[in-house]
């Protein structure tokens, strides 16, 4: 095919900026496309991931509504093994953490409430598992861990809860002034919907309004 002049030229052109820069435009071509490719390849395989974890999830929560302790630890075990870093992950630990309660197994509760607190897929599961492990701590009399426990970091979201709960420590601390102060302060962070709002107020008025007062006994000599 013949080619005028000018046409000439920019074809000439062309093959002379190609010649300098083509291979650049190609690296860069190829590591845009491996990179759509990666990440392609990436969701598919979350999704994939999220699939099966959420396959392992349901058989937790069938066995935990049948109250068989021995395979939801089992099958919570595999699903933390094998997909940690889903939310599954946590949900069925903080499942399997209430089952082996019930089951009256406190060791292998604590077990999943720590794993919760250190590899939570959210701030928020491991709000959850403190608080958790918490109650447990309390019926142990391990007061001192357990305020340890609530001096870690929360989401804001979760201050009252956190207030809520430590004074229940510090009633069975016999600290009673302390623990008024501390409910009144949980209930001034709560909502007026909150569900646990009714339960802090009934702990307050249980302990009474007043500060503790040691009451002098005089004799009247006259």
């Amino acid at each position: 095919m013949a080619y005028d002049l000018e046409e000439q030229e920019q074809i000439d052109t062309l093959k002379a900026w190609w010649k300098q820069y083509g291979n650049l435009v190609t690296w860069l071509l190829i590591a845009a496309l491996s990179s759509f490719a990666g990440w392609t390849a990436w969701t598919n395989y979350q999704h994939g991931q999220s699939s099966q974890a959420s396959a392992i999830y349901d058989e937790v929560q069938r066995a935990a509504g049948l109250k068989d302790n021995a395979k939801v630890q089992g099958a919570t075990a595999n699903l933390v093994t094998k997909f940690a870093g889903t939310s599954y992950a946590s949900m069925a630990a903080l499942a399997a953490a209430k089952t082996a309660f019930d089951a009256s197994d406190l060791k292998t509760a604590k077990v999943q409430l720590n794993w919760v607190v250190e590899h939570g897929y959210t701030k928020e599961f491991k709000a959850l598992a403190k608080l958790r492990l918490t109650s447990i701590l309390l019926d142990e009399k391990n007061y001192d861990e357990a305020l340890k426990v609530l001096g870690g970091e929360f989401p804001a979201e979760f201050d009252a809860d956190v207030l809520d709960r430590k004074a229940d420590v510090l009633v069975a601390q016999d600290k009673l002034k302390e623990a008024r102060e501390t409910y009144k302060s949980a209930l001034d962070k709560m909502g007026e919907k909150h569900v646990g709002k009714q339960l802090v107020q009934i702990k307050l008025d249980a302990l009474g309004g007043a500060p503790d007062t040691k009451v002098a006994v005089t004799t009247d000599k006259k």
